[in-house]
């Protein structure tokens, strides 16, 4: 798995922004605002970084709540100057009869993936398999990006436990297992 770590302070620009201080450090603003203006912005910082650095390939990661249409609308307008990978929240309906993991699910799997869940609360440490899915759609509204959306579910979970599932969306393309296997990781 890569490991990220901050900029030299003297840059001015962290690698990763995990608090409203680092976001003020780079002059965004935290106060007031709604949250997907903030995701909004916090990727177009990217994008500018973006353009400075030419050789290097940036990518805006975000959890659940930055699932939102404005950011990956955005991104698109902007032609994707930086790359983003975001866990996806909703189950977005595709068209009338389609909805977004239903359409990933049924999806041919492309592969597997192993890794150790390390134990935590009352759970032992355990092997994790899941089948890698990938699917590119386009979400709704006029202005609707076209997007990878990469399904990685467990399969044969222990009774016991919720089976591990992965739903993340991408403006990349991610057609066989390598590259989905390089989003996850």
């Amino acid at each position: 798995m890569k490991k990220y770590r901050d900029a030299p302070e003297e840059s001015g620009w962290p690698v990763k922004l995990r608090s409203n201080e680092d976001l003020r450090r780079v002059g965004l603003r935290t106060g007031g605002l709604k949250e997907s203006v903030r995701w909004t912005e916090s990727y177009e910082r990217v994008a500018e970084q973006a353009a400075t650095l030419p050789e290097t390939r940036l990518v805006y990661v975000t959890d659940r709540e930055g699932d939102i249409a404005a950011l990956m609308t955005r991104a698109d307008e902007l032609g994707h100057p930086a790359d983003w990978l975001i866990r996806s929240q909703h189950n977005r309906k595709l068209d009338e009869a389609a909805k977004l993991w239903e359409t990933v699910e049924a999806s041919a799997v492309l592969g597997e993936i192993s890794f150790i869940l390390p134990g935590r609360a009352g759970q032992k440490a355990r092997e994790v398999k899941q089948s890698l899915r990938a699917q590119r759609v386009k979400l709704p509204g006029a202005s609707g990006p076209t997007v990878t959306c990469v399904l990685a579910q467990e399969i044969g979970a222990p009774a016991s436990v919720t089976p591990v599932v992965w739903r993340l969306l991408t403006n990349r393309e991610a057609y066989d297992a390598d590259a989905v296997i390089e989003l996850i990781d």
